[in-house]
């Protein structure tokens, strides 16, 4: 497509990214749940089973119990409150407040001083105390991880591994259990580094991408516009100039009485229609359906929107020997129905078949998805040329129909056919250029240009 409308037709296809937009959003809302997933799991099984074995052991191992258990739980709350702060700090999109790491940190010393009470008052056994152990810096680590980089994060945990380590010999647990807990701390700290730092990493990539296509697609408007801006100019710029001179001295000549003030307006009615004309010409470039320009267009916005799609026909007889007067109305109908393929459904396949019988073109668009589709021509049609009533009447002025509606297995089919000796349209009629600039009657369906 060429002009403004082609730019936004490209423009559609890349934002028609809002759905893969929702899907990345589905992805994102995946990641968070899975990651806070992971702290409750660990908090009511290794870290909440090994606890009943205390019951049996005195109030004092059960108070402690107790404690570490509600810390524990106290803890899985402020991690996944801590998630999303965490997740933007790491995407670069906010610094995450170091204050919403002081009580998580507390906590955690509690936690580590419960469980090594626990372990010198014997209130857990040999089993569940390294499964406690394992449990044990997960909820606080999830965040963290995010928030440090990834070095500062081994190094911390090494030296928290060494604390607690050195604590639990301290109290009497023999060596076989230090080393089930040297173990532990190893696979989790390795568990949440894998889990959580390549996850929310693939997830800034994919916002990033998303992120670039939206900027592209601002940049191409923005470049188009300044382009049609820098058009209006080269074609009103020096006329209108020239009007503002001889205007000045058609005023200069009139108050002196002299009749060449007379020639001088005529000169600038001459030029302002002049320029009328040219304004036309400039907005018509923007505004006319060519068909294998229509063609290339189609192809081109529906490919970049992830859309496949099968021209077929295009280079032969039927769009090159039809009259000028049956392609433009043809190039409408791929125009308006590429365009919806885009806002409607969920197309993966779109194709496009050029065929030239003796006596008339026939244009087939068909598009898979159309469980989701709606038709064109519904409500927001708004009479103004788009949709399936839009078509028709262009269409009918040259003898033409026009058939549309599911052909099974999940297709949407629209089916244009013109007859090559079509009456001429009057000079009044749906394919005449419209006399007064204004905006197209295509470029209607994308809000961009509204």
């Amino acid at each position: 497509m060429k002009g403004l409308r082609g730019v936004i037709g490209r423009v559609r296809g890349w934002r028609r990214g809002w759905h893969e937009r929702s899907k990345l959003q589905r992805i994102d809302l995946y990641t968070r749940v899975t990651l806070c997933s992971i702290t409750w799991f660990f908090a009511v099984s290794w870290g909440l089973l090994p606890l009943g074995d205390t019951l049996d052991e005195g109030p004092v191992a059960v108070a402690l119990a107790g404690a570490f258990l509600a810390a524990n739980l106290a803890q899985s709350v402020l991690s996944n409150r801590n998630l999303t702060p965490a997740f933007d700090d790491y995407r670069g999109t906010a610094p995450f407040p170091p204050g919403r790491l002081r009580l998580p940190a507390a906590l955690q010393v509690a936690m580590t001083g419960f469980l090594v009470a626990l372990a010198a008052v014997g209130g857990v056994k040999d089993e569940g105390l390294v499964l406690l152990v394992l449990d044990l810096p997960v909820a606080f680590a999830i965040p963290y991880v995010l928030v440090v980089p990834v070095r500062r994060f081994l190094l911390h945990s090494a030296a928290f591994s060494v604390t607690v380590l050195a604590l639990l010999a301290a109290v009497g647990v023999p060596g076989g259990l230090l080393f089930g807990a040297v173990v532990s701390l190893v696979v989790v700290t390795l568990l949440v580094l894998t889990s959580a730092r390549p996850s929310v990493w693939s997830l800034s990539v994919m916002w990033q991408a998303e992120e670039a296509r939206d900027m592209q697609a601002r940049l191409a408007v923005a470049e188009e516009r300044l382009r049609f801006g820098r058009d209006m100019h080269d074609v009103l710029g020096r006329n209108l100039s020239v009007i503002a001179l001889k205007s000045e001295l058609a005023v200069e000549l009139a108050q002196r009485g002299n009749p060449a003030a007379m020639d001088q307006m005529v000169e600038v009615q001459r030029i302002a229609r002049a320029s009328q004309q040219e304004v036309r010409d400039v907005v018509r470039g923007y505004r006319e359906a060519d068909l294998p320009t229509e063609l290339m267009g189609a192809r081109g916005v529906l490919q970049a929107a992830g859309i496949t799609c099968t021209v077929e026909g295009a280079d032969g007889p039927a769009g090159i020997g039809a009259p000028a007067a049956v392609q433009a109305a043809l190039g409408w109908v791929v125009r308006e129905t590429a365009t919806n393929v885009l806002r409607h459904g969920d197309p993966r396949h779109c194709w496009i078949r050029l065929a030239r019988t003796r006596d008339a073109v026939v244009l087939e668009v068909e598009n898979d998805g159309a469980g989701a589709t709606r038709p064109l021509g519904g409500a927001d049609d708004g009479g103004g040329g788009s949709g399936l009533a839009g078509l028709r009447v262009r269409l009918g002025a040259l003898g033409g129909s026009l058939s549309a509606g599911a052909v099974g297995d999940d297709l949407f089919r629209v089916t244009a056919t013109v007859p090559l000796t079509a009456p001429r349209p009057d000079a009044n009629g749906p394919l005449a250029p419209s006399s007064e600039p204004g905006p197209s009657p295509a470029p209607s369906a994308h809000p961009e240009e509204r």
